[in-house]
């Protein structure tokens, strides 16, 4: 279908169907590890998990960086016209290049430093092994994790997301079978999980690479032009939306920290399913901005801002149903949640709905303020959707974490991420109707 003339109803939520699939199901790694660790090892293993966490943040996000910036910058230039494909393809060639580069930091890091990384992500003497366990098979084929997330954006971008729904969702049904087998037929534990993981994203990074055999396809390797300052406006570009996950690495470092001093290694159990909700969430959120970036992109290269309007208005609409299931569902069974993932104790169990009720307010807003990311990049505003990023992701709430407890006890940490939320979500309300006033005028005068 056609960016540009394509009804936009049925091309968003055909796009959102791929998006919210994939992304969706990409989520499950971690889900599935999580419940079948936390059922083999107990509190410990969703502790180590939880230290681990930010491991996949670091690595995603440098995907997302190469490959959303890269794929927005693609689709506005073929949106401007015809004859752009060239130059469009040296983008692509750059976010390749860029990607390779960024594997390569990644893997040395993780391969000679990840004893110091580890104990840097919060883990202790006692986790740390369990930790070391898990990302044993990982580290060895860690650049796989971030090229899927660099194809993905890319076969969306040239209109393939079915492809690269099917690669994830291959994927994943390949890693639920391989975790019960190798966790607990082979009794290998947390190796057990790491080893299923690493095996089920081969299989989809394989399976996306298909897309550059069908006729379909458009991307091209070609000579790039001041490679140097291309990748800088990749980076540029995709920032924002790339500095989400590293967000929730840096706050998940910033939680185990101050959960383990404050409230002890029971309520780090607790946090570690949070994450997991809140990653769930967070795909959500992924999946609008990843459906509507492509079609936003391509006609604001071509300054058709009364579709840019027609595709904001369902991606809002779509943010307020799913933030609205999301925090009833929190508040209604928290105690099944934590039964989902672990087997828990008597003394988790007491504490765990008080956490997760306090903590799942923030759902309320977080759909909104991440799909705006991918809206001000789309229309190339990297300025607020840094601030955004930001702000949400280090600024505020890293300030409240550490601000609440020291006013208000310990327990008022579960309410950082509410009052970030909210106050990142005023911010973007204003600069959405901004932006989206500018489109207006841009569209009369086309």
């Amino acid at each position: 279908m056609d960016f540009l003339t394509g009804n936009i109803k049925t091309l968003y939520f055909k796009y959102l169907a791929m998006a919210f699939g994939g992304s969706l199901i990409s989520s499950v790694y971690s889900i599935v590890d999580m419940a079948m660790v936390g059922n083999y090892q107990g509190p410990d293993g969703t502790s180590a998990l939880a230290i681990a966490a930010p491991l996949w943040n670091i690595i995603f996000s440098l995907g997302m960086l190469m490959g959303i910036g890269g794929a927005v910058l693609l689709s506005t230039l073929r949106g401007a016209g015809p004859g752009n494909e060239d130059a469009s393809n040296q983008f692509f060639t750059a976010a390749v290049i860029g990607g390779a580069l960024l594997s390569v930091v990644v893997w040395v890091g993780l391969m000679f430093f990840d004893t110091q990384l580890l104990t840097f992500f919060g883990a202790t003497e006692e986790l740390l092994p369990l930790v070391k366990q898990y990302i044993l098979p990982i580290k060895f084929l860690v650049p796989v994790y971030l090229w899927t997330q660099l194809l993905s954006a890319f076969l969306r971008n040239d209109g393939d997301p079915g492809l690269a729904t099917a690669a994830v969702w291959i994927g994943c049904l390949f890693n639920i079978v391989a975790d019960y087998f190798f966790i607990f037929v082979m009794d290998w534990g947390l190796f057990g999980a790491g080893f299923a993981t690493i095996l089920g994203t081969v299989l989809s990074l394989l399976i996306m690479l298909a897309h550059f055999f069908r006729k379909r396809n458009t991307l091209r390797l070609v000579r790039p032009v001041a490679l140097g300052a291309k990748l800088w406006k990749i980076t540029v570009t995709g920032f924002s939306t790339s500095f989400v996950d590293v967000a929730m690495g840096i706050l998940t470092i910033l939680f185990n920290r101050q959960i383990m001093a404050l409230l002890g290694s029971n309520a780090l159990s607790v946090y570690a399913i949070i994450i997991n909700i809140s990653t769930l969430v967070q795909t959500c959120a992924y999946s609008i901005g990843q459906a509507a970036q492509p079609i936003l992109s391509t006609n604001f290269g071509a300054k058709q801002g009364r579709r840019i309007r027609g595709v904001l208005a369902y991606a809002l609409g779509t943010v307020a149903v799913l933030s609205v299931v999301w925090t009833v569902l929190d508040l209604a069974v928290p105690n099944a949640l934590v039964r989902l993932f672990m087997t828990p104790t008597a003394e988790i169990l007491a504490i765990a709905p008080t956490i997760i009720r306090r903590y799942s307010i923030s759902y309320l807003l977080l759909p909104f303020n991440i799909f705006s990311t991918y809206y001000f990049q789309a229309l190339m505003q990297p300025g607020a959707a840094f601030a955004v990023s930001v702000s949400r992701g280090a600024v505020v709430s890293g300030a409240l974490i550490y601000l609440l407890p020291a006013v208000a006890g310990a327990d008022a940490i579960w309410f950082a991420m509410p009052i970030t939320e909210l106050v990142v979500a005023v911010y973007v309300a204003v600069m959405m109707v901004r932006y989206t006033r500018r489109l207006e005028d841009t569209a009369t005068r086309s």
